[in-house]
């Protein structure tokens, strides 16, 4: 019996910046369904880190914030013959960057202290610079895939 496929969800572009990626990312910190609280938050969190960093430009910091932070590699169970292997596979560029945008949301979130545009800045700012909570847990997906490498023939 063959599934069927998930029609996709069309995402308005965001107002201000005509971004549909900035657009999802306000989606996923939206809580309860307060979109206009999300969009402060998120809005306010771009103006923190333009001032951090000195730059003009947020779309190039958050593009390259998101990149840095997209996983390439990631694993899979499979089971085969009993056994269940971890089978490294590519990950597609929209998967990429909705894991990437989840890891930067909840990183945030698990920062203590601070009002959540801070937070949300903070991370971003981490990401855009290559460190921080997201940067590790893609790396560690990363040495996962590498040390699994022996069963990518599992594949399918």
């Amino acid at each position: 019996m063959r599934r069927r496929k998930a029609q996709e969800k069309v995402i308005l572009a965001d107002p201000k910046y005509n971004s549909k990626i900035i657009a999802k990312f306000m989606n996923m910190v939206m809580y309860d369904g307060k979109k206009a609280i999300a969009e402060k938050l998120v809005y306010c969190a771009f103006d923190i880190v333009l001032k951090n960093l000195n730059e003009q430009d947020i779309l190039k910091v958050f593009y390259r914030a998101l990149d840095n932070a997209r996983p390439r590699l990631e694993v899979k169970p499979r089971r085969v013959g009993g056994a269940t292997y971890q089978v490294p596979i590519e990950v597609r560029q929209e998967r990429g960057t909705s894991i990437a945008l989840r890891w930067i949301r909840d990183f945030a979130q698990n920062r203590k202290g601070k009002p959540m545009q801070e937070k949300l800045a903070d991370e971003i700012i981490a990401a855009y610079k290559g460190e921080g909570s997201a940067i590790k847990k893609r790396d560690d997906t990363h040495k996962m895939a590498e040390s699994n490498k022996a069963y990518a023939h599992f594949r399918w």
